[in-house]
């Protein structure tokens, strides 16, 4: 079976995860396919394949040969849920001229918009109706991974050490390797399946916080307000005008930091500004915290103790600080990409993955393509030829 067809059946489930959830997964959807998952597993001879009690698919082939390393491969199961992810209704634009693309709603996907699907031109390319999420971050991914451990299966004679696979929940909130089983996992190293354009391999990202800002005011009568009132609304206005505009996401790139407010809530009596903090410098990064926490210190001397409180909490940290200690790792997938007749490229994520967290968890984790395109939008799409390319790249890089 080819990766694509594997794709079609996964983005049919509707795996949307939940960041008001407590649970773990934060949606009882997401192990309906991981139960799918861990039987595909099975009926290809993963005989350990099982699902755990929070939702990780977890399954090993066993080595071939003495003497190679445990490699892990890993993707995730969730989808956003900042757009619809269901009813899926995908379908193939077969020999794709190059040009705009009109979905079945009559949104548009236009290569004048997003550049990168142009070079999709010649070849069948996945789309949705534009009602929903495709789904290729990150169901692209498992379909990669489960369609290169059906080839090496089929081929006993490629020689590779054990090969650990691992499907994560809740990883687009933040939460995919809250919860993984690092030592029973059992590989060496691993390499998250969950990038962009094929050829790419991202092993430096951000640093991340989160910063949540409560502003306490003092509410009188707005007749008798001189002198006393404290309008909470305006001084967290306030907080947010002193951070510099120009350090926003909408006009940074490559490695700039920022600072973004995600929501904010308000009243005279008490506001509240959620931010998150980003950049790649981890020094940079310590000084934007500070930065925060300064703002906050001058408006307490403003308009009084305790006016303004900050609370704020380090999401995840540039792996490349570790990664660099291992560029063997890096080096084995630039030869993978070069063997199947890709050469290889890296950037930095602006963001972070499942691997940012793993590495420092203990297992160098670099981050590697899987040909979907537009990730988070009505407009994301996959070509099925790239999506076949990383599933040959993925049984290179497993076999000596």
């Amino acid at each position: 079976m080819r990766a694509y067809e594997r794709f079609l059946n996964y983005i049919q489930y509707d795996t949307a995860s939940d960041e008001n959830s407590p649970a773990c997964p934060s949606t009882e959807k997401q192990l309906v396919l991981a139960r799918a998952l861990a039987e595909e597993m099975k009926d290809l001879g993963i005989g350990d394949a099982r699902v755990d009690g929070d939702g990780y698919v977890y399954g090993s082939i066993p080595a071939s040969c003495e003497g190679l390393p445990a490699i892990g491969l890993i993707a995730h199961m969730d989808v956003v849920d900042c757009v619809p992810s269901a009813p899926m209704n995908a379908r193939i634009v077969e020999n794709y001229d190059g040009g705009p693309v009109t979905l079945e709603n009559g949104l548009v996907l236009d290569p004048a918009v997003f550049p990168e699907v142009a070079r999709a031109k010649g070849k069948s390319l996945i789309v949705t109706d534009g009602n929903t999420s495709l789904g290729a971050d990150d169901k692209a991914g498992v379909a990669e991974i489960m369609t290169a451990c059906e080839v090496l299966l089929a081929h006993p004679e490629l020689k590779h050490g054990r090969i650990c696979i691992g499907f994560t929940p809740d990883e687009e909130i933040g939460r995919g390797a809250d919860r993984f089983d690092v030592k029973g996992f059992g590989a060496e190293f691993a390499y998250t399946v969950d990038g962009g354009t094929v050829g790419g391999i991202n092993y430096e990202n951000f640093n991340a916080a989160a910063a949540a800002v409560t502003v306490h005011g003092r509410s009188v009568h707005p007749g008798s307000a001189k002198n006393i009132m404290v309008n909470a609304s305006l001084v967290a206005m306030e907080f947010a005008g002193m951070l510099p505009p120009q350090e926003r996401p909408e006009h940074t790139e490559d490695r700039e930091g920022f600072f973004h407010l995600t929501d904010m809530t308000g009243s005279e009596e008490l506001a509240s500004l959620h931010y998150i903090i980003r950049d790649h410098d981890r020094v940079r990064f310590e000084a934007r915290k500070e930065q925060i926490q300064n703002i906050a210190a001058y408006l307490n001397g403003k308009y009084g103790a305790g006016t303004v409180e900050v609370a704020l909490r380090d999401s995840y940290y540039n792996m490349r600080e570790l990664i660099e200690q291992r560029m063997e790792i890096v080096e084995r997938a630039e030869a993978a990409y070069r063997a199947v007749g890709v050469e290889p490229w890296s950037e930095p994520i602006r963001g972070g993955t499942d691997g940012a967290r793993l590495t420092f968890m203990g297992l160098p984790c670099p981050n590697i393509a899987t040909g979907g395109m537009n990730c988070h939008g009505r407009f994301e799409c996959v070509a099925v030829e790239d999506m076949d390319v990383m599933t040959d790249m993925i049984v290179k890089l497993i076999a000596e």
